[in-house]
C-alpha cells in the first residue's frame, strides 16, 4: 500500500490518534518560533502545528494527500497559509525560498528521509532554520522490537528504524543547533538546525 493511499484512509482518524499525544509538545517547541518570514511546513498533515504558530509569517503547508490538506484548511485562520499537494522528497519550490522549515512527524514517515531533509535544506535560505520533531533511533542502538515492527508498519504509516545522524549526512549545509529528547524516553526528539550562510 502506498503512503498516499494509506494516509488518505488514515486522515479521518489522524487527529484522534495524534493530537492528544503531541499537542502539549507542539505548543512547547513552537512557543518561541521566529516571526516575520516565509515558512514551509513540509508534511503539514491535518495542520496540528497551526494553532501554535505566530500569525506574522507567510506559511506554505505541503502534504502528499488532499485528504490531509482538506483537514488543515479548517485550522488555517488567522494565518496567511497556502496549501500545496506535493511530495516532501521532491519539493516543488525554488532553491532558497524559505526562511524557516518545519518537519514535524515526516522524516520517519517518508520512504527516503535523506531526500526529504536534503530537499528541505535546498529550499532553505542561508542562515535559515529548520525544526524537526520525530522518532529516531540513536546510532548503534539495537532496538530489535522497533526494527522488527518497521518491516510491517513502514508500509502503512511510519518507520521505526530511522537514525537521524545518518539522515543528516545527506544535508551537509545544515548545522546542528540543538537536540532535545522528548517523548518515549527520548525516542522522540526536537532537533533544530541552521543552514550555513
Amino acid at each position: 500500500m502506498s503512503l498516499k493511499h494509506s494516509y488518505t484512509l488514515i486522515a479521518p482518524f489522524y487527529d484522534l490518534a495524534i493530537r492528544r499525544a503531541f499537542d502539549r509538545t507542539r505548543a512547547e517547541i513552537l512557543k518561541d518560533f521566529p516571526s516575520g518570514g516565509n515558512v514551509l511546513i513540509s508534511g503539514i498533515g491535518t495542520g496540528l502545528d497551526l494553532p501554535h504558530l505566530p500569525p506574522d509569517n507567510q506559511y506554505v503547508g505541503l502534504d502528499l494527500t488532499r485528504a490531509m490538506l482538506d483537514r488543515a484548511t479548517a485550522r488555517q485562520h488567522p494565518l496567511q497559509l497556502t496549501l500545496v499537494q506535493g511530495d516532501s522528497q521532491r519539493l516543488p519550490f525554488d532553491d532558497a525560498s524559505f526562511d524557516h522549515v518545519i518537519l514535524h512527524l515526516i522524516l520517519a514517515v517518508v520512504p527516503h528521509p535523506e531526500h526529504c531533509l536534503a530537499e528541505a535544506a535546498r529550499v532553505l535560505k542561508p542562515g535559515g532554520t529548520l525544526q524537526v520533531l520525530d522518532k529516531f533511533l540513536r546510532p548503534d542502538e539495537k532496538a530489535p522490537m522497533r526494527r522488527l515492527a518497521n518491516i510491517l508498519i513502514r508500509h502503512i504509516a511510519t518507520r521505526t528504524d530511522v537514525v537521524f545522524e545518518h539522515v543528516l549526512q545527506h544535508a551537509p549545509s545544515l548545522n546542528l543547533v540543538s537536540d532535545q529528547p522528548l517523548l518515549g524516553n527520548g525516542w522522540f526528539r526536537c532537533i533544530r538546525l541552521e543552514k550555513s550562510a
